[in-house]
């Protein structure tokens, strides 16, 4: 099972680097597997064209090592954050991303200007504050996780699978890692998008809240029609 956790995250961890969306060692993804408590993540500063699935380090809820002879992603005890305050969550992704980092760094949250960002995000893209001066000096990369549940108070982490961390960029999730890899490719889209249509109107306002919520329900809302149904197959 574990075998299969490790194959799993390197598989989206190449994903992620295909889809243009990091350069060099930047990002990772990461996978969990619930029942055993143990996460898979991509070793720290390792090049994405060197990485093999046995590269990719378990770790438990808590930090420690389980399996791997390379150091974790930096970047685990955010994830650890984010695993253990959204138990749905079954994969994380972070990135450095254009676009999306551009946001984070003007601290601005991506609003919803059209339909594409509506099918995939239940409301704006989220903004984190800044971590303050003692949440930096001790503790900073869980900080960071615990800065990004806390933003999700109120917000329901499976219907805005996305946040921007102020000043740093974006992580991503969703039940899978594979997932989590396919909602950074969509945030990153998204946040073009947003860019594209504010420079050409600093004034827009967000679509009208009616064409967000129907587009966004009938992909995910309990009487959704968006494509096609599992048992709905076809020779």
């Amino acid at each position: 099972m574990l075998a299969e956790l490790k194959e799993s995250v390197w598989k989206a961890n190449l994903d992620l680097a295909k889809s243009g969306l990091v350069i060099l060692t930047f990002g990772n993804v990461s996978g969990i597997d619930r029942r055993r408590g143990i996460l898979a993540i991509k070793p720290s500063g390792v090049p994405y064209d060197a990485l093999k699935a046995d590269d990719i380090v378990l770790v438990d809820l808590e930090g420690n090592l389980v399996e791997g002879w390379l150091n974790p992603s930096s970047d685990t005890p955010t994830h650890i954050e984010i695993y253990k305050a959204f138990p749905e969550v079954g994969g994380v992704a972070h990135a450095h991303s254009t676009y999306a980092t551009m946001f984070a760094q003007a601290r601005r949250e991506i609003p919803c200007f059209g339909t594409t960002h509506a099918d995939h995000f239940h409301g704006p893209v989220p903004l984190t504050r800044l971590l303050v001066e003692s949440e930096i000096a001790a503790g900073y990369e869980r900080n960071t996780g615990r800065i990004i549940v806390e933003r999700f108070a109120g917000l329901d982490p499976l219907e805005v699978p996305a946040v921007l961390v102020a000043g740093h960029g974006p992580f991503t999730w969703g039940r899978t890692a594979a997932d989590a890899v396919e909602t950074a490719l969509v945030l990153e889209q998204t946040a073009q998008m947003a860019f594209g249509a504010m420079a050409l109107d600093p004034h827009l306002a967000p679509l009208d809240a009616c064409i967000q919520e129907k587009h966004f329900t009938r992909k995910h809302g309990p009487d959704a029609y968006y494509g096609q149904k599992k048992e709905d197959r076809r020779d």
